[in-house]
This record gives C-alpha cells, structure tokens and sequence, in this order.
C-alpha cells in the first residue's frame, strides 16, 4: 500500500482498536464450569481420596476430547465420587500458570505452552501424558487480496498470541519461504498481528487483516466470512499428523495421585473411542458443551468443517512436538532445550494395553534416567 493510498476509516478504526482488543481478549484468565451433564453416582467411591480432580481446557473444537469428555460425562464416571471440576482457560500461559499454581491438575493444551512450561520450569512444572487432537489448522486468506502463498508477503497475517502454537508454526512457515519477521515484534517482510480467536474473525471482516494462521472452529469462522483456505497446515507433516492438542499434568499432582490421573486417561481414550465410532453425536455434544462454556453453540456452516478436520488420538504424536520446538528454536522464541522428561506415557500405556490398543512411543522424550 502506498503513502498516498487511502484507507477506509473503518479499517482504521479496526487497526486503532485491535492491540486493546488482544490485550483484553488475552487476559490470561479462566472461568469455571461447574454445570455438567454428568452427575456422581450414588454409593461411588473416591478416586485416590480426592474431593475433586480439577481439569482445564479451551474451549475450542481442537479440545474435542475434553469438551465430549465433560458433556458426556466419561471424566465423571471413572472418578467416581470424586468431583471432575472444569476450568475453560483462553491461553496456554494461564493454563500452565493455573497448573504451577496448584490450582488445577491436569490440562488439555497446545504443544508450544506445554514447552514453554517445562522449560521455563526447569523441568519441574508439567508432564505430558497423553495425546488428544491432530489437525484442525489452516491458514485462512482474504481471497480478494492473497491468491498464492508469495502474495502473503506485505500483508498482515494473524495468529493467536506470541509463542503459541500456531504463532510458532507460522514463523516456520513464513521461513521457508525466504521471509524475515521479527519474532518479537511481528514486522518483517510480512506482519505478524497477534490476536486473540475470538477477535481475528472481527478484524477480517473490517478488513483489518488479511488473513489468519488459526486454529478449529477460527478457520472455519473465517471462511463463513467470505476466507479462503490457502493451506491446511496437516499438508506440511508427514502423513498429515501433528500435535495439536496434548494432555498435561502437574508433576506433583502425578506423583501424588497416580490413579486419578490414570481415571482421567482412561476416560479420554474411551472418549476418543467414543468420539470415532459415534462422530455426529460427537459434534452434537462438543457444540452443547461450546455453547454452555461460551453461552453460544456454532452454526453448521461453521461447526461442520471444523469437525471434519480435526482427528482425536490417543497418540502424543512426540515426534512432531520435538520438531515443534525445534522450529521455535529456529524461528527466535525458546532456546534450545533438553526436553527429556517432558513426557511420562506411562499410565496411557498402562490403559492402552488394558484395552487391547497399540502402546504409543515417546521419541525418546521420556524419562531423564
């Protein structure tokens, strides 16, 4: 755009407001969720003595497990007496904080914060225990403006926040195709704007950005507002696998409370069983529990493609996490680490076997002995 072009006021205006906008949609705050469809079963025991296990999760459709997990009440059947409290965080950083905090025990999570996490920790904080979601990526452009990945340079692309999963796994991209951005700032040969989801689809349709690296149900919003998907982010791994989400928990509360933590594994893999065999009652239920967390279900038109992306496993898929923070090495947000010990597939095995399903492998990135 030249000096002397000029720009529609409401793109202004949608340009003024944005950095407030993400700073309040960021707040790294949390909200409870206490209403479920599941109750405590008369006479139930508690799990490893425990009032409550408290879970945390976003409430996006890339948490599928967690969001049919709690509507249809599998966490609460395994825990018996035990309560199966719920948290939906907006952040991975308030997420990993709740968890350092002891304020919640286990988490559905991104692969960026969960690495940021056991770094920043020394290695302390978190476990990896479980895998949840691949897919449900996409990079979403205005189609008036960008027809080609080489016409992204210039334009002003969004991601969720800085560091995050997508926001890594763009600068990655945007590498490869021979960009300079500064990872910090956003700027560069294209610029970067970090916006909170529930902002982005907002600042597309004013015509504020011009696209989005997002996440399921965002890239899906994005094209009920007239998007296009440029590229599916599965089309960048090999056999289209990648962590999306994984499942984690506080190493104490691990160390601790084993068969809580082996009751809430167990209930994500029939979860995820019941998700596969039963995939319309799963969309249904996931988009019941959005609406109860959120106060609004998804349209289909919006739902339905963001359903269809996503693939649920039980399978941490390791060594796409390794490559992942890799290539947040590369692109300037973490230094290098040693990441052995950041997961503990233990009890999953444990549950996987019990069921008669395949064990899944930790790329070495198991314990540090």
């Amino acid at each position: 755009m030249s000096a002397t072009t000029t720009v529609p006021r409401r793109i202004l205006a949608a340009l003024a407001a944005l950095p407030l906008l993400v700073l309040a949609g960021c707040g790294y705050g949390s909200r409870t969720t206490d209403e479920s469809a599941a109750k405590i079963a008369p006479q139930a025991a508690r799990t490893d003595g425990l009032d409550a296990v408290r879970i945390g999760y976003f409430g996006n459709v890339t948490h599928a497990t967690a969001l049919v997990g709690n509507r249809k009440g599998f966490f609460q059947k395994e825990l018996g007496a035990t309560e199966a409290k719920y948290a939906v965080f907006n952040a991975g950083p308030s997420e990993i904080e709740a968890l350092n905090s002891g304020s919640l025990d286990i988490g559905w999570i991104g692969p960026s914060p969960a690495i940021n996490g056991y770094v920043k920790s020394g290695g302390t904080a978190l476990r990896i225990i479980g895998g949840s979601a691949s897919g449900g990526v996409k990079l979403v452009v205005d189609p008036h403006r960008i027809t080609s990945a080489r016409d992204v340079e210039g334009k002003r692309i969004a991601t969720p926040q800085l560091g995050n999963t997508q926001d890594v796994a763009f600068l990655h991209w945007a590498a490869g195709q021979g960009w300079t951005i500064d990872p910090m700032t956003g700027r560069g040969d294209v610029t970067l704007v970090r916006s909170d989801n529930k902002v982005t689809p907002n600042a597309f349709r004013a015509g504020a950005i011009d696209g989005a690296w997002v996440p399921e149900p965002t890239a899906s919003k994005l094209v009920a507002e007239g998007g296009k998907v440029l590229l599916d982010e599965a089309s960048l791994w090999p056999h289209g696998q990648f962590a999306t989400t994984n499942v984690i928990v506080s190493q104490r509360f691990l160390t601790a409370h084993p068969k809580a933590v082996e009751a809430v594994l167990k209930a994500s893999v029939e979860t995820n069983r019941w998700i596969r065999t039963h995939p319309e009652e799963a969309k249904a239920a996931a988009d019941e529990q959005i609406a109860h967390d959120a106060g609004k279900a998804l349209p289909a038109e919006v739902m339905d493609p963001a359903w269809r992306s996503l693939k649920v496993t039980d399978d941490p898929l390791a060594a796409t996490l390794a490559a992942q923070a890799d290539h947040a090495v590369e692109a300037g947000l973490l230094k290098k680490a040693d990441l052995r010990g950041i997961y503990d597939l233990t009890l999953l095995n444990k549950v996987l076997a019990a069921e008669g399903e395949a064990t899944v492998d930790d790329a070495g990135l198991g314990d540090r002995r």
